[in-house]
């Protein structure tokens, strides 16, 4: 007989096979690149205040500005900087001081809003960066900016840079999961499109999961009624099997990307309930993230739920809340979402804390953009609007690898434009990976010719606010 007949039986067809039974084997064997360096952080919960957070009423103390009420911003702060319709055709752009109070918390001193009474207690957990900045200047093309490094759709969000990355430290879960609360007052709040937690042009078993409050926390997940277990098992290895056929007659990597995902699904029958059941979490947890807690959906309830899918070793969780655009009553606006925002988010932090996950686990709060210093519309002592300000706003960062108790860059006397240490979007993204043991510049993946990463051909490490 010879080499080639010998060789026959085993097959390209059954070559895949075998891969593919040996991946289910050991999935480490087949999974994503490795970390490039020994990582700070294990995992990210990013907490993103979709609709942009005023820096001057939180975060950014503009004290002088009290003198300053109702007179106009000066032309040479203002410059040249392009202006949104909502208050272009403005005849006068009148100075807004902050109604709030700031006042210095811990060791640090750190100046912060009485907005934020229970994220205060965490001033020296905190890295401020008050000089964050970008291009886009209206929603949908800031926020896919934050998640995707372009203003255009198309390309693979952070979590799916993560996912591809570093893969699972769960079999059972994916690696990227999207929560999305509701605020609890009457709020303008800005839709949020699904390629915010999508693959872009990576294999889709990289993009995000989302989960949903209600009986089916993950749509389509549950059997329909008449379909147990068996049954599915039974369908899903029919299904795999033509799906097997295909991959060895095309080699198209969505084909295995599928069968993947099939798999994933159904092992996620089983840990999904257990994790998306809050019952189960005793009553001083809900005491300590206040009110909403109990209550589906809420900044607060998923709050806990990114606690329980961190400790289950989800990588990436990425939590939207939304209504922060308040281009008018502003001052109600932003006290209504601090309520549903402030004592949760210091909930989380404690627990991890206590813990002991905060040493691996990087905590990131923010938005898209920020707030104009001068009102759109009418100006008032006690009320005000302000518009999209994308040249400088505030964000913080806690946990793994980070500096605690340091405010990194300063802005001008109107909180308009940056006078030290800029940080841009791409830069915060390459140092959120760096901080996960991954180079920015070489998690790459090749399409349509050429090598695309997370913060396209931009980007530095921040070194300030590493510990």
């Amino acid at each position: 007989m010879s080499t080639e007949s010998s060789l026959a039986p085993f097959s390209r067809r059954n070559w895949l096979k075998s891969l593919a039974l040996a991946s289910l084997a050991n999935p480490k064997l087949f999974g994503a690149p490795a970390a490039h360096f020994a990582p700070r952080a294990k995992r990210i919960i990013w907490l993103t205040q979709a609709g942009a957070p005023s820096q001057l009423d939180l975060f950014d103390y503009k004290p002088g500005l009290a003198s300053q009420f109702d007179k106009d911003l000066p032309n040479s702060v203002r410059g040249e900087q392009r202006l949104t319709g909502m208050t272009a055709g403005q005849k006068r752009f009148p100075i807004a001081p902050s109604v709030f109070k700031f006042a210095q918390h811990g060791q640090s001193g750190m100046w912060l809003s009485e907005l934020l009474p229970h994220t205060s207690k965490f001033a020296d957990e905190i890295c401020l960066i008050r000089s964050l900045h970008t291009e886009a200047i209206n929603h949908d093309p800031a926020m896919t900016l934050l998640q995707t490094g372009h203003q255009i759709g198309g390309r693979p969000a952070f979590g799916a840079w993560v996912s591809y990355g570093l893969g699972s430290d769960n079999a059972d879960l994916p690696a990227f999961v999207a929560l999305i609360s509701r605020p609890s007052g009457p709020t303008n709040a800005q839709p949020l499109h699904e390629r915010m937690w999508g693959s872009g042009f990576l294999p889709s078993k990289y993009q995000g999961v989302r989960m949903s409050s209600g009986k089916d926390p993950v749509l389509f997940l549950s059997n329909p009624p008449g379909i147990t277990t068996e049954r599915r098992r039974a369908m899903l290895d029919d299904v795999a099997a033509l799906n097997r056929l295909k991959l060895a007659d095309y080699h198209d990597p969505e084909t295995q990307a599928r069968i993947d995902q099939y798999e994933m699904a159904f092992r996620m029958q089983s840990a999904v309930p257990d994790l998306a059941d809050l019952s189960k979490e005793p009553a001083d947890i809900y005491e300590r993230y206040g009110p909403e807690s109990k209550k589906p959906g809420t900044y607060a309830a998923n709050c806990i739920l990114a606690r329980r899918l961190a400790e289950r070793g989800v990588r990436f969780i990425q939590l939207y809340h939304r209504g922060w655009d308040q281009h008018n009553n502003l001052p109600s606006g932003i006290k209504s979402q601090c309520h549903d925002t402030d004592q949760p988010t210091a909930a989380l932090l404690a627990e991890l804390k206590e813990r002991g996950m905060l040493d691996d686990t990087l905590v990131i709060w923010g938005g898209e953009f920020g707030r104009t210093v001068y009102s759109q519309g009418v100006l008032t002592r006690d009320n005000h609007g302000r518009d999209h300000h994308p040249r400088c706003y505030s964000v913080w960062m806690a946990g793994a690898g980070v500096k605690g108790g340091h405010v990194h860059g300063e802005t001008d006397d109107f909180s308009y434009n940056i006078v030290k240490d800029p940080v841009h979007i791409h830069d915060l993204n390459a140092t959120a990976l760096h901080l996960l043991g991954l180079d920015h510049t070489r998690l790459t993946y090749r399409f349509q010719g050429r090598d695309y990463r997370l913060t396209d051909i931009h980007g530095e490490i921040v070194k300030g606010v590493l510990a």
